[in-house]
């Protein structure tokens, strides 16, 4: 495995954003229902759009990036499938390409979409969906929202 350089020189910024479905194409964020931080009760798909900001000298360079469901304790978000109990996580890996005729020294952008089909969550509760690049964070890499509580019956 080779050696990747620490987040702080590697990436100057990450915007995060939690909408109902994003896609990228031609290098764009396309968002459909962004911006909120409440949802449910029942489970709904989501999306989370992400722009991130890499360090000219990062160019060319494979970064692995990491999304991570946490409750409010920051403990890992734990669903049942087939196979037991599983975290909620997304992984992947980007490399970005120096632009022609932009500035030495710019900043490179990367959108990335990560759409998620529903994920049954405990009404009434706080989550965060913490982002890791090359095993390390960002500050500000983290986006918190809340679930609505199900309404009592009468």
């Amino acid at each position: 495995m080779g050696s990747r350089k620490s987040i702080t020189s590697a990436v100057v910024n990450v915007t995060m954003l939690l909408c109902d479905a994003a896609q990228v194409a031609d290098g764009k964020l396309y968002i459909l229902g962004g911006g909120w931080s409440i949802t449910g009760p029942d489970p709904v798909p989501s999306a989370v759009a992400l722009k991130i900001e890499v360090d000219w000298h990062e160019a060319d360079v494979a970064h692995h990036w990491e999304l991570f469901l946490e409750d409010a304790d920051g403990r890992p978000v734990l669903v049942e499938t087939p196979d037991g109990s599983h975290p909620v996580e997304v992984r992947g890996e980007f490399t970005v390409a120096k632009p022609p005729g932009i500035p030495e020294g710019s900043p490179i952008d990367v959108a990335l979409a990560v759409n998620l089909g529903p994920i049954p969550l405990e009404p009434g509760t706080r989550y965060s969906w913490r982002l890791m690049i090359d095993g390390n964070s960002l500050p500000g890499a983290a986006l918190g929202f809340t679930t609505r509580p199900r309404p009592e019956s009468t």
